[in-house]
């Protein structure tokens, strides 16, 4: 034990022991894990390569698409080669400050990832339910206000709990249930009371990803109901095209999370490590998936990506 800054006896660093139950499920997912990471990153280093280098796709609407790459390139490289260096070589332990810094970045950036899929929403409400005021209203200066709403309104919101929970007197007690350092895995070693840091994580996850979630599904039955009134030939599918890939995303994005919820509810009828699985899986998944999606679905970005290639030939 050495003593932690606050004066309280702590510990120094932690140990995450990823998969306490089932310690084979290291080995069968360290492979596609792997892959997932590099395809995560090359989709996502190609998808902003191609947006930034072809002028055709210098509009609000990619401009936010390139803001979610930027968000989910950090997502993982803050959480899959630490999990891979545990499955790979065993190195357990990471730094006190290392961890709360990572439950910081986790926290924050699924937040602003929340925030950014809600903006995209009301991009494609606007699109579909005002398209002669489009150009007006989502401009540049609109990108640019509402990237700055969403690094400052979650950058602020999210730093209190991991303040917190790196203030509480850890009694020696160092290994996490977990493969990243997430608040209730981290806080409940301590021998302090975390009923506050449970109350704020519960708060705080429902107040910015529930309020999220809403307004997206708000836009979104607003976009339904303007799509079912038009009456032209062909129209209906435009309209739903130019939103299709958006949705899928933010389906899966709510699909995972409704399912850790869940399983985290149900703790007593599944394993305790399938939480730790959804908990990674959830940090490359979908970073994997959006360049992928928007890059099939949208014919400017392939089109794009085709266009970078033969001059790269």
């Amino acid at each position: 034990m050495t003593p932690h800054r606050n004066g309280s006896t702590g510990v120094s660093e932690f140990l995450l022991n990823c998969f306490v139950r089932s310690p084979s499920w290291q080995l069968w997912l360290s492979l596609p894990l792997s892959i997932l990471f590099l395809v995560a990153m090359g989709a996502n280093g190609v998808l902003l390569i191609t947006i930034w280098l072809e002028a055709s796709l210098h509009q609000p609407m990619y401009y936010l698409l390139s803001l979610l790459s930027l968000l989910d390139i950090v997502l993982c490289l803050t959480v899959i080669p630490k999990v891979l260096t545990i499955f790979w070589f065993d190195l357990k332990s990471i730094s006190f400050d290392a961890c709360f810094l990572q439950m910081y970045i986790i926290n924050c950036f699924y937040a602003m990832e929340s925030c950014t899929f809600m903006v995209m929403a009301y991009d494609r409400y606007v699109a579909i339910c005002h398209p002669l005021r489009y150009p007006s209203i989502i401009t540049e200066r609109f990108v640019a206000k509402a990237a700055a709403f969403i690094l400052a309104r979650n950058g602020i919101v999210t730093v209190t709990l991991p303040i917190l929970s790196s203030r509480l007197n850890y009694c020696g007690r160092n290994v996490i249930e977990n493969c990243i350092c997430a608040n209730l895995s981290v806080s409940k070693l301590s021998c302090d009371d975390v009923t506050i840091n449970r109350i704020l994580q519960f708060a705080g996850g429902w107040t910015l990803l529930g309020s999220d979630l809403i307004l997206i599904f708000l836009s979104y039955g607003l976009i339904l109901r303007a799509v079912l009134r038009l009456k032209a030939e062909g129209a209906m599918a435009k309209a739903l095209s130019t939103c299709g890939s958006h949705f899928i995303l933010i389906l899966f994005f709510s699909t995972v999370l409704l399912v850790f919820v869940l399983t985290h509810m149900m703790k007593k009828k599944v394993s305790p490590d399938v939480p730790v699985l959804l908990n990674v899986l959830h940090n490359v998944i979908p970073a994997a998936l959006n360049p992928i999606v928007y890059g099939v679905r949208t014919q400017e970005i392939k089109q794009g990506i085709q266009r970078l290639l033969k001059k790269g030939w």
